[in-house]
């Protein structure tokens, strides 16, 4: 069973920072599905059973902050 986790997101100024961002985390093994990320308010919804740390790396790595 997948885990719904939020995510809060930051830097994020266009809709190419959200696609990079959601690229990003479809990448991470255990993701299951991104079900939104928004620019206004920042954040990313997705579901699976990743960890936590995985995730906010590869957001990092995209050139973006996140927490949870």
């Amino acid at each position: 069973m997948s885990d719904t986790i939020q995510l809060t997101v930051n830097g994020m100024t266009c809709m190419h920072c959200v696609a990079a961002v959601e690229k990003a985390l479809t990448a991470v093994e255990g993701v299951d599905e991104v079900i939104q990320v928004t620019l206004e308010p920042g954040g990313a919804t997705l579901r699976g059973h990743a960890s936590t740390d995985a995730l906010i790396a590869a957001i990092k790595e995209a050139g973006y902050e996140a927490s949870l």
